[in-house]
């Protein structure tokens, strides 16, 4: 994650155990630096309710809008709606804490940089799969997604491509795969297997 701003540090060192409550707007600027992001562009509102207790924080991230960025399918910029909650412990210590939702802080520190956990909140917000709707994803890659597409045959075609190698019950026993002056035609399937070590 990048370096953050002063917009995203909080000095707890001089508030009074209670809940304070923070707002943040996230725009481009806050993905610069930020390297293989998901997310391009955002409009995104932040709300932060940082409870302060004598030995710990409780923070509670909530967070609406939409981000850019790219569609599984044709690679093109979309819009995506983001919603989410998150919440974090942060306590005063010096062990290690194995649960990604309590931090330890030193008992020294006297600050909390929040653009880490607001980047986690967006990025899990995120659908798992992000498309265009139905018509909407470029054109010219569509064609060449439907051109080149894998297993892109009918049972029909199948039928037919093993037609094409059917030998109308001649005796293989005397080909040679070896032999390169042979010059009937080789199964594909064959010649994939035979370059396997």
């Amino acid at each position: 994650m990048k370096k953050s701003t002063n917009e995203f540090i909080i000095h707890f060192v001089g508030l009074k155990t209670g809940t304070h409550r923070y707002e943040f707007n996230i725009d481009k600027s806050f993905f610069e630096g930020v390297e293989n992001t998901l997310i391009d562009d955002a409009n995104v509102h932040v709300e932060l309710a940082l409870d302060k207790k004598e030995t710990m924080m409780i923070a509670e991230f909530s967070l609406s809008g939409t981000v850019t960025t790219q569609c599984d399918r044709c690679n093109d910029p979309m819009e995506v709606p983001v919603h989410g909650n998150y919440r974090i412990i942060y306590k005063f210590g010096t062990e290690i804490s194995e649960d990604e939702n309590l931090i330890i802080l030193h008992p020294e520190a006297f600050e909390l940089d929040v653009s880490a956990p607001i980047y986690e909140l967006l990025i899990i917000s995120l659908p798992t799969r992000r498309i265009h709707p139905e018509g909407a994803c470029n054109g010219e890659v569509m064609d060449l997604y439907h051109k080149y597409i894998i297993n892109a045959n009918t049972p029909e075609d199948e039928d037919e491509d093993e037609d094409d190698w059917d030998d109308d019950g001649e005796d293989d026993s005397g080909w040679d795969d070896d032999n390169p002056d042979d010059d009937r035609p080789i199964d594909p399937r064959w010649s994939a297997l035979k370059n396997l070590n």
